[in-house]
């Protein structure tokens, strides 16, 4: 049975990095994994068994804006509604913000789509990293 967690005793930095190399996300360390955690104001973790198997995190001022970032499910667990169960999750959290942003990696944008997101008219991004920005900027 998976259950939705808002808070894990610890920071499984090993159960994490799992999930996100299982996905082909390889340079995030455990020191970056701890780092963008601890800085997220929103989290919650999808468990298995006592692992933690997906996540999702968010940054927010409580008010105006939120953006969510990393909804991320260990590839073995993926299409078992996990994704879908830890954005309905955060998204309760955010829910008295009025505008929450969400930055989609290519190919899952139909799925947030689903989930209610729109298309920004006037979004744009500055990416330092150049192949990321080829990935994501028109």
């Amino acid at each position: 049975m998976i259950t939705v967690k808002k808070e894990i005793k610890e920071l499984h930095l090993q159960e994490l990095r799992e999930v996100y190399r299982s996905v082909g996300w390889m340079k995030h360390d455990e020191e970056v994994i701890r780092t963008v955690f601890e800085a997220s104001t929103h989290k919650v973790f999808a468990v298995k068994e006592g692992v933690v198997i997906g996540f999702a995190r968010a940054l927010s001022d409580g008010i105006f804006n939120a953006a969510i970032y990393d909804v991320v499910v260990h590839k073995q667990h993926q299409g078992e509604g996990i994704a879908r169960l830890l954005l309905e999750r955060i998204l309760d959290e955010l829910k008295e913000v009025s505008c929450i942003h969400l930055i989609s990696t290519t190919g899952n944008m139909s799925f947030y789509e689903k989930c209610g997101f729109k298309k920004l008219k006037t979004g744009m991004a500055i990416y330092q990293n150049q192949q990321l920005a080829a990935e994501y900027l028109e």
